[in-house]
């Protein structure tokens, strides 16, 4: 039996099992396993790589790094708007596995993918004519020496390495490899347009401060998780924009031209609770919603708004307030009296989940919500939700 054969067989063994199993002569285990798992995590991360006959995947910890094909995609479509046309190159300066280069690649007559580390050359040399990118170029070099002598190009991606030389990640801008800080403005004399991916746990405003030629701030969220955030230099800098994403079945889109608007303060709750998504909050543009939505915040640091009316395409999660609650006796025994359990969330306010769970003796689950939160007057309170559904939802059910 082969190596691809014994794959194609286990794919969707349990890898410990066949770790400790008995395994066919002439077999590479150590290899199998590490195709078997990369599968596995293609299957779900980057089903059109898990599709395609005769991929080779990397050890485990790349196939963690790299990015999902649903912000490859988002990417790709960026590219698209940034340059609707004259799209001839285009160079990947920390091409890892290459998911983000195989998406962006694919809008360009000619594309350049650099890597430092060799394994990972020979898999992109391997697998991008399957996927259709017989003509890429590969070059095992680091992205400094490449820009050394690069020439001109319509376009420049990276996504400098989080880690240090010991395996630890980092948080700063500065110590991420390679240094975009120092390279900034060589860069933009060999490409118009530069797209740096960040990861979400880095300051989005310190790495501002050090890259002078930001045009727009990019947040992604995946069904309400952020994964990561791209930053777009150009030649041409004007006014910074935030765009904030979260991808679900479908796209949403919020973008905001100025991350310094006063809220507006609502006296008590409304109607509806309105939770931005974690693209918003990430890239602290909540206070724009008031502007553009009509919503107003329950405290300036609370990051909830209420309003009269249901919004339906409001960035994020929607509730009916149902009741509120004071932490006096009385209302915490009517609350338990009302609620035996709760997905409990709490805003600006002087306790954990853990404690207040504890405190309340509320069982998790079911579907109340239950924020704990401070009023514009200094007040804490308790809101039972329930979450409120799109017409569309409705229909839906």
């Amino acid at each position: 039996m082969t190596d691809e054969a014994f794959i194609a067989q286990n794919r969707d063994a349990d890898v410990r099992a066949l770790a400790l199993g008995k395994v066919p002569d002439g077999i590479d285990l150590h290899f199998c396993l590490a195709q078997i798992t990369g599968w596995q995590t293609a299957r779900k991360k980057l089903p059109s790589w898990a599709q395609t006959d005769g991929i080779i995947y990397p050890v485990r910890l790349s196939m963690e790094q790299c990015s999902s094909e649903q912000t490859a995609l988002y990417k790709q479509h960026l590219v698209e708007r940034l340059l609707p046309e004259g799209r001839k190159s285009m160079a990947d300066l920390t091409g890892g596995f290459g998911i983000d280069f195989s998406f962006l690649a694919k809008l360009f007559e000619e594309a350049d993918y650099v890597e430092r580390d060799e394994k990972l050359c020979e898999i992109a040399c391997h697998n991008l004519p399957l996927l259709g990118l017989p003509e890429a170029k590969v070059h095992n070099m680091t992205c400094e020496d490449f820009v050394d002598g690069m020439g001109h190009f319509c376009f420049v991606y990276l996504d400098p390495s989080r880690r240090d030389v010991n395996g630890r990640k980092v948080v700063a801008l500065s110590d991420c490899s390679p240094n975009i800080e120092a390279l900034q403005d060589k860069l933009l004399d060999h490409a118009p347009v530069v797209m740096v991916k960040l990861s979400p746990m880095l300051d989005i405003q310190d790495s501002l401060r050090r890259l002078r030629h930001v045009s727009e701030v990019h947040v992604v969220s995946v069904c309400g998780e952020c994964k990561e955030v791209l930053l777009v230099l150009c030649r041409e800098k004007n006014s910074i924009k935030y765009y904030c994403i979260n991808i679900t079945t479908e796209v949403q889109t919020y973008c905001a031209d100025n991350r310094d608007t006063e809220p507006t303060i609502a006296p008590l709750p409304e109607r509806f609770l309105y939770e931005p998504n974690a693209s918003i909050l990430k890239a602290g543009v909540q206070n724009a919603l008031c502007q553009d939505y009509g919503v107003r915040k329950l405290h300036p640091f609370s990051h909830l708004f209420t309003f009269a009316h249901f919004i339906e395409d409001f960035p994020g999660r929607a509730f009916t307030i149902e009741d509120s609650y004071n932490f006096s006796k009385n209302e915490i025994k009517r609350l338990q009296k009302d609620v035996s359990q709760c997905n409990l969330t709490v805003r600006n306010f002087p306790s954990t989940v853990a404690e207040l769970r504890k405190r309340l003796k509320l069982r998790e689950g079911g579907d109340c919500y239950l924020f704990a939160t401070t009023l514009c007057d200094g007040s804490h309170v308790l809101l039972r939700c329930k979450q409120a559904l799109s017409k569309q939802s409705e229909k839906s059910k």
